[in-house]
This record gives C-alpha cells, sequence and structure tokens, in this order.
C-alpha cells in the first residue's frame, strides 16, 4: 500500500521525512498542504493532526505526525537507515534529539524569520540571537564530522538526514558551507546516495511557486 505524506517543500522538517521515505525506497506519495493559505490551521487538517503541523503520514489507518516519529516509522519498517545495533540505535536518537532541539529547531526558525517573515516583522536581535545559537550547534556538527564520516554509525541513518534537512535549502539563514568544511564533505556523501533530491525536487511547493 502507497503511504501518503501530508508536506510542502518549504517545510525541513517534512523534508526529512520525505527523504527518509526515499532513500529507504518506500512506497508513498506526496500531498500538497498550501500551509501558507492556512490549510494546516483548517477544520479537515486539525483532524488529521491537531497540532496542524506538517509533515503528517498516512498509512493505511495508521496517522503519524511529527517527523522524528515518521522516520523512525519508516525505518523500522523498512529495515533501513535506523543503525546495525541497540549502541548504534542510541547514538541515531542522542543526534536526533540533538537536531530536534538545537540544530532544526533554531535553523527552522531563522530561515523563516530572514525569508518568509514579512520584512517589517525581522528582528534584527532575534536574528543574531538564534544565529549564535545555530553556530554553536553546527560546530558539535562540525567536530563530530571531523572524526566520523556519519554521525550516528558507520553509514547514513535517519539521524543524517534529520541534521542535514535544513541545511540543503538554498535560502539564507547565516550557514555558508564553506564555513564547515567537514559538514560540506557529509552533505556531498548525503546527496550522493541513490534517490537524494533537493527538497523542492522531491515535494511540491516552493517559494517560486508565490511569486
Amino acid at each position: 500500500m502507497t503511504m501518503t505524506l501530508h508536506c510542502f517543500g518549504e517545510s525541513g522538517n517534512a523534508y526529512k521525512a520525505a527523504l527518509t521515505l526515499e532513500l529507504a525506497g518506500a512506497d508513498w506519495t506526496p500531498k500538497f498542504v498550501d500551509f501558507f493559505n492556512g490549510e494546516g490551521r483548517s477544520d479537515a487538517f486539525l483532524d488529521l493532526n491537531v497540532m496542524g503541523e506538517v509533515p503528517v503520514l498516512e498509512d493505511g489507518d495508521m496517522v503519524l505526525p511529527q517527523s522524528g516519529v515518521i522516520q523512525d516509522y519508516v525505518s523500522s519498517k523498512t529495515g533501513k537507515l535506523g543503525g546495525k545495533s541497540a549502541a548504534e540505535r542510541r547514538e541515531v536518537l542522542r543526534w536526533m534529539f540533538f537536531d530536534n532541539h538545537k540544530v532544526s529547531g533554531v535553523a527552522g526558525n531563522l530561515r523563516f524569520l530572514m525569508n518568509f517573515m514579512p520584512e517589517d516583522r525581522r528582528n534584527a536581535d532575534v536574528i543574531a540571537f538564534q544565529a549564535a545559537r545555530l553556530k554553536s550547534a553546527l560546530k558539535v556538527v562540525e567536530t563530530q564530522l571531523g572524526r566520523t564520516a556519519w554521525l550516528a554509525a558507520d553509514d547514513i541513518t535517519i539521524a543524517d538526514i534529520a541534521v542535514a534537512g535544513y541545511l540543503f535549502y538554498p535560502e539564507p539563514f547565516t550557514f555558508d558551507r564553506k564555513d564547515y568544511p567537514n559538514i560540506g564533505r557529509w552533505m556531498d556523501a548525503i546527496a550522493a546516495q541513490p534517490g537524494w533530491k533537493h527538497p523542492y525536487d522531491l515535494m511540491p511547493g516552493s517559494p517560486a511557486d508565490r511569486t
């Protein structure tokens, strides 16, 4: 049965779920959520996910919100991208929790503030604070990737997909690959995986659609 991912291209969290599905070789299809026109706050969508957020995965009667939960489900269902041992699985979870709080949780807000928030509402002090937080977190990732090829195991896992998700977006949010050579090498290795696609090629919806 084909799984359905409710998503839109600009969402880095949706991209993590979509890329996990793609790299795991899962049978799935995207369903566009018109977030910028308020679909996430509609009664129909809130019935699907009370949090009003993408991504949401439907697999038969199973409805799963939240990118990390979806990644874990896909990894468990396909037997791919989850590590080869209990110890590796714990490392996967460690980096996914780190991403949630320190990387994507900051990069997503920063990217939104700098690109999608109306210009007259962009607070320079908030942007500077978030940028400093992101830089600190990326230094941790850069250090780890100076020691290992992948974050949590000897091959790509959902942890790598989670931490890298927002970094593939082209909009400026103070991240520059040239400042992080180990992260740059790692991103190239992710992009070299069979099935990898840019977020705007993998899911419907992009800033160009609204210009």
